[in-house]
Parts: structure tokens; sequence; C-alpha cells
């Protein structure tokens, strides 16, 4: 029998069940159950099937979300997760890690009418792994052979829904990647209690099996070389992500003890898969993670996974304007982890080169700064000490040099690559750029939906190349 939708006025919001924090502190498993049917079909119904769905315009996938929840809420499980999946490469995975209390339930307007939002994301997740329970995901199949190829540059989020959907139009496609394993931060760069590294390896041996070709420890422009690529390939997308740390410019801050974040949740990731990694863990020590986005909050509960003593997160501005997600900062304080709230490191104290703690300066807000955005100002008189012998940088990334790729390649002012908004085409014909790299640092979900548009516009390109070609060929 179908549920009957608009039960936010009698049915509250709930999430799957979530693991107590004493518990899981100790190890590095997801932290949140599944939906059983019931429950899902359940927090589906509260759906208000707005006319104007603001969840969808507020997904950078525009997922169809009012469409697969309604069907959820009949029991029509499979139908459901047919709409969901016919938008989004990764629905499980974004149902994990995405933002959705910034994205889609943010937005959700029975959330701003005081009802708290329908629990999307859950649902999302639960859709998707029971397809992959029930094996309704089948391989992936070309709709027909061609003839052309197309090399990727980067194993990411961008990279492999770009693979999948070429693929998919039956183009040869080979990803190239400089790790030893495809998935990109996926796979290194989000920590396991987030996102269990099997639901990305499960994904990245459908897209194998579907002929798509992995070339991995492969760094393009030292192993094989730009040029030797565009050569090899009648198409090229650069998705290579951001992995260039924004460094910190205080004193003391090239002593032993100060990492840059995605080395440490690399070396964490590492671990977990298996690898020997010789690197120093958080176990014991005294820990401040600056920074307030999302990756500062994987930071600062990997440290506690690991046994450090104490943790701290320095922000320098207040709660409300962290950019990180609220979901993520209220896991974290659960854990155990202490908030500096307005607080910008000064110094880091060293003792022979050995970090010994952190000096900071209270903060307040002041003026707005160009982006609308109160600017921080220290607070006369305000230092004080932290402790810390190892302290995690977690300022954002930036490109790294696309000289070292090809300096024949257009960049802006902040090193992304420059690319035509509307095709993702780069000043080379025939080269394409999505995700990060072209966009700036910025979500998996976008990541994935750029990855798909470049995709699209790739696929335009290759048939008229082909075209040409044929034309040629009859003449």
């Amino acid at each position: 029998m179908s549920e009957r939708m608009l039960q936010f006025v009698s049915r509250d919001r709930e999430m799957p069940d979530k693991r107590d924090a004493a518990e899981r502190r100790d190890d590095f498993l997801e932290i949140y159950g599944e939906f059983i049917d019931a429950k899902a079909r359940e927090q589906a119904a509260r759906c208000s099937q707005c006319g104007v769905p603001f969840c969808q315009n507020h997904c950078p996938l525009q997922n169809n979300i009012p469409d697969w929840l309604r069907l959820t809420a009949e029991g029509r499980i499979r139908e459901a997760w047919e709409i969901s999946d016919a938008t989004n490469n990764m629905p499980e995975i974004c149902g994990r890690i995405c933002p959705q209390d910034r994205l889609c339930e943010g937005s959700c307007v029975i959330e701003q009418s005081g009802h708290g939002t329908v629990t999307i994301g859950a649902v999302e997740k639960y859709l998707t792994d029971r397809a992959w329970d029930e094996g309704w995901i089948e391989p992936l199949k070309p709709r027909r052979e061609r003839g052309a190829s197309v090399g990727i540059i980067g194993a990411g989020p961008a990279g492999l829904a770009a693979a999948e959907q070429l693929r998919i139009e039956g183009w040869q496609v080979t990803v190239y990647d400089r790790h030893d394993r495809a998935g990109g931060l996926l796979i290194y760069g989000i920590p396991n209690f987030k996102l269990d590294k099997a639901i990305v390896q499960r994904r990245v041996k459908r897209l194998e099996e579907g002929g798509i070709v992995f070339v991995l420890n492969c760094n393009v422009g030292t192993d094989i070389s730009f040029d030797k690529l565009r050569d090899k390939h009648q198409a090229i997308l650069i998705a290579t992500g951001v992995y260039q740390a924004r460094d910190l410019d205080v004193p003391g801050s090239a002593s032993d003890g100060v990492r840059p974040a995605l080395d440490f949740l690399i070396d964490s990731n590492r671990r977990g898969l298996g690898d020997r990694v010789d690197s120093e863990t958080a176990d014991g020590k005294d820990v401040v993670v600056i920074g307030g986005g999302d990756t500062a909050m994987d930071c600062v509960r990997t440290a506690v996974r690991q046994g450090a003593n104490s943790v701290t997160c320095l922000y320098r501005r207040d709660h409300a304007n962290m950019p990180g997600s609220r979901r993520e900062t209220a896991n974290a304080q659960e854990e155990g982890v202490h908030f500096e709230w307005l607080a910008s490191p000064k110094a880091v104290v060293d003792t022979d080169g050995q970090t010994t703690g952190l000096r900071a300066d209270r903060m307040r807000l002041g003026l707005k700064d160009p982006s609308g955005r109160q600017r921080p100002e220290a607070v006369p008189g305000g230092e004080f000490d932290v402790k810390a012998d190892l302290v995690i940088k977690a300022l954002g990334f930036t490109p790294e040099p696309m000289d070292d790729l090809s300096d024949t390649l257009t960049v802006t002012r902040w090193g992304t690559l420059r690319v035509n908004p509307v095709t993702f085409e780069t000043n080379l014909p025939g080269v394409y750029a999505a995700g990060d790299i072209a966009r700036g640092a910025s979500l998996v979900v976008w990541a994935i939906r750029e990855g798909r548009d470049a995709a699209e516009h790739m696929h335009d390109y290759l048939r008229t190349c082909e075209s040409a070609d044929q034309k040629v060929a009859a003449e």
C-alpha cells in the first residue's frame, strides 16, 4: 500500500542509528547504520512534494529528489533507485559524504518551516546500497563500440564520472593516475568513518569490467609526456584535482611536528588499506588542527581515532561562519574534539626544531571583506598558548603548477585551468578540464557534475571528429 506523502506534520525527522561516540572513537568504521525498508519509506513520506523543489535546485547534480522520495514512500524501491542513478554516477557515495545540510537538506521547505528536513542523504544512500545488494546494478555496457579513444588524467570523482559517461557512449577510455589505486580523494583523502573504501572500490571494479583501462602509478608529465598522451588519444580530460596545501605563514611553521592535512589523511587511509606507512600517527600527542572546513573535521576526527592525548581545532572565525558541515562539527564535538573559535595561529613554538606548542591570537569579526564575510582581526592583548606536539594545517588547497604537466595550457590567476564555462574545453583543441583543477577546491558532488558535463561535450567533439574522418575516407 502506498504511503501518503506530507507526513512531516505527524512524523519527526529521524536519521539512521548513529554509533555511540565512546565506541566509534576507537575504530574507523562508518558511524551511521542503515535504514531498514520501513524506516526509509516513513522518512521519505515526510516529503512535501513541493511545486518548486528547492532541494533539487540546490543539488549540483539536479537530482530528481522529490520523485525518488515519493517512489520510496510507495515502496517502489527499484524505480526510486533508477531515478536516483539516472543523474548521479555515485549516489551511495554522495549520500555518505555530501554536506546535505548545506545543499539539498539545507534548502528543504519543511526544514524552513520548523519541522526538520527530510533525511535526503540517508535515503539516497539506502537506495543504492539496496541496489548493490539486490544485484540491480548491472555491468557497464556501451551502447555501441566506437574507435576513437579518450585519455583521462586523474582517477578522482570527476575523472571517474566522465570515464563512465564516455564509455557508455562506446568510446575507448584510458584513465591515468599517479596513485596506486583509483579513486583519488575518495580513497586517500576521505576517512573510512565517512566512506568505507570498499564502496569506492566496487565502483572502480565495475568501470574496469566495463572496458575502462586504468594506468596507475603514472604521473603524467613525468612518466609519460602530455604531448604523447595527446598523440595517443583523440581527446583528453584533465581531472587532477588540487593537492597543493596552502602554507602556514607564521614563525616556527617549518619545525618538525607541523604537517599538511592531506599528507596526514593519506597516510591514515593507507594504513587502513593495509599499506606499510612509516610516518608517525597522532597516538599520545597533543594535536592542534588549524582550519574550519571539512578537511579540518576529517583531521580532528582521525587524530581522535589514532589515540591522540588531546585534539583542538583552531578557527579564526566563529561557529556560525565556519565553512565545514555542521553535522561533521557536531560529530567531532561528540567525539571529544575541543574547538577554539575566533582564534588564529601566531607562532609555532618549537624546541630544537621540534614542535612543543602553539601561540595564538584571540580574534573578533570586523568589517565585511569583498566576499561579504566579516573580516577577522586580532584582539589586542589576546594572546594565548595551546599545548601541541603535532600541528596539522588544514587551510585549503591550491593547484599544483601546470608547467609540470604542460606549458601550453592557459591558467587563471588562481592557478586553475582556464576553460570554456559551457563546454569545459581548454585553450587546446580536444583538451578539456573538469572538477577542482578547473573550479578550485570544492565538493565531490560538484566534481561529479562537471565530469558528466565535460563528458557530454567531449562526446559531441569526438562525434564531429569521427564524422570528419568518415567523410575523408569516403572521398
